[in-house]
């Protein structure tokens, strides 16, 4: 039987009356933009990041849009650095781009591949304006040595936490180190929507209320708008949908944890090395949930083995088969291949495998079979 790299139905159905029973009263009162159910969701989105009270946790319209969202409300001259890794998903670089400011490339650890926070003292010049980490796959990038150098220098961060909601790093979760997080509620994320969403934590209580306005046009009252925002609302059914699904992130966390120490007794099981096909690591201090399972597949097996899946109808993905610094559209920032060897490499190597809450033991065994059946032609 083939196996999916994801199945959203497997996670959605079950709850499906508890959803419908949600959304019916935005039906019937046809609030369907902000209002209540969007700041009852957002007041418990609060409590599961551990918020305080001078916090705000906003619902907005994408992971991308809280990024481009923070970037607007700290008002950065045009032009300024911004520093975010090469490999990860294309918004990170691209919502630095879109305000005008320009995309400062470090590489990453090989580990995580997450931000390498021993090369980015040395990436850090008076152009700089901020740091953007992200915390790849749902494990945290090393937040205490980043912050320590942001604070050096007086730079804000935005975490990229994207795949990571409920993450740790030292027991702290994500979107309590920066000074603005985003959040995607795209629906294969770990807390998914039926459509797009996403949401801004602030850490910073003197653009609180200048970033609710930016939410909305930067109004303040009705067709009064005190700066540029953008139309970066939630709607309240999909946050009518999250409210219902948040209750069960905790317990999806730990499948997917369970899952992956699954697919490291198969692999021991049947004798898969290390050196052929490396597993992810949980590094020290934190606490990772698995949005995806990357494995990286050695001696440049990488292609083959995913056409071998693939023959097999086993669910997988390269996340990310390119990095960022030689897309067609950031030629003009000068970068060239070799200049982030870490990233490119990755790039040759990284192979997702299905990690979803909902897939079963022996789906799991069958992934692991295949891979090893691969290595035994």
């Amino acid at each position: 039987m083939p196996v999916p790299l994801l199945d959203l139905t497997r996670e959605n159905q079950p709850l499906l009356a508890e959803i419908q029973a949600a959304m019916q009263p935005v039906i019937e009162g046809s609030q369907f933009i902000l209002g209540k159910v969007v700041s009852d969701f957002e007041q418990s989105a609060a409590e599961y990041f551990e918020l305080s009270p001078d916090d705000l946790a906003l619902g907005v319209s994408s992971g991308t849009d809280a990024q481009l969202l923070a970037l607007m409300a700290l008002e950065i001259d045009a032009g300024k650095e911004f520093i975010c890794p090469p490999y990860t998903f294309f918004s990170t670089a691209g919502v630095i781009a879109r305000a005008g400011l320009k995309v400062k490339f470090v590489d990453i650890e090989p580990e995580t591949y997450n931000l390498d926070p021993s090369k980015l003292e040395d990436a850090i010049s008076e152009e700089t304006a901020g740091i953007m980490p992200v915390h790849l796959y749902g494990q945290l990038a090393d937040m205490t040595s980043i912050m320590e150098i942001a604070n050096r220098h007086d730079l804000p961060v935005i975490e990229d936490a994207c795949q990571s909601m409920g993450a740790r790093h030292k027991n702290i979760v994500s979107g309590n180190f920066g000074d603005f997080t985003s959040i995607s509620f795209f629906p294969t994320k770990n807390l998914g929507a039926f459509g797009d969403a996403g949401m801004l934590i602030s850490k910073r209580p003197d653009l609180r209320e200048k970033a609710i306005r930016m939410r909305v046009h930067g109004m303040k009252d009705r067709y009064e708008h005190l700066e540029v925002g953008g139309n970066f609302r939630i709607d309240a059914l999909q946050a009518a949908i999250l409210s219902v699904k948040l209750k069960y992130l905790p317990e999806w966390h730990e499948m997917r944890r369970k899952n992956a120490s699954y697919y490291a007794k198969n692999f021991a099981d049947l004798k898969i090395e290390q050196n052929q096909l490396e597993q992810p690591i949980e590094k020290k201090d934190n606490w990772h949930i698995y949005n995806q399972y990357v494995v990286r597949v050695k001696e440049g097996k990488r292609d083959a083995l995913k056409a071998h899946l693939d023959a097999a109808g086993i669910g997988n993905m390269i996340y990310y088969p390119t990095p960022l610094h030689t897309q067609p559209c950031f030629q003009y920032l000068g970068y060239k291949a070799g200049d982030f060897p870490v990233a490119e490499h990755a790039c040759t190597e990284v192979l997702a495998l299905p990690i979803h809450p909902f897939i079963t033991q022996d789906e799991i065994r069958q992934v692991c079979e295949a891979i090893s059946s691969f290595y035994k032609v």
